[in-house]
């Protein structure tokens, strides 16, 4: 658990994602980015539900959109790319680490956000990297 006096957040804390994955296991660092095309140097995990439901159905495969509970093992911090771009004071509670996240469950059901949504999303993504500006600070 994360010891630090200095919390950021108490959770809980989701990763939206296309993996398969299982209780136990363990989101690490260096991995393909879903929103650029380079391993990561983070783990990104957030504490709201909205924000992991776009993280799983923005995840770069054809695979089953998951919502895991995890669990950081280490420190982490505010996500950048978020925080300091887009909605400074973190509204969207959003975090990143060079720990590891263990799986503690997976959420069985949850809404997701309508195709027309999705497909909004996709369009401004690419877009940003058409334009060279979808950077991800990592």
């Amino acid at each position: 658990m994360h010891d630090n006096k200095d919390v950021l957040d108490q959770g809980p804390f989701f990763h939206g994602t296309k993996a398969e994955l299982k209780i136990g296991d363990l989101l690490e660092p260096q991995h393909l980015s879903n929103y650029q095309d380079k391993k990561s140097n983070h783990i990104y995990f957030t504490a709201t539900l909205e924000a992991a439901k776009w993280g799983a159905e923005l995840a770069a495969s054809n695979s089953k959109e998951r919502i895991y509970i995890v669990e950081p093992l280490g420190d982490f911090e505010n996500d950048p790319n978020v925080t300091d771009k887009r909605f400074p004071g973190n509204p969207t509670r959003s975090y990143r680490s060079k720990s590891s996240l263990r799986i503690i469950a997976e959420l069985g059901s949850w809404e997701r956000h309508s195709d027309e949504q999705i497909n909004h999303m996709l369009t401004s993504l690419k877009t940003l990297r058409e334009q060279g500006k979808a950077v991800i600070l990592d």
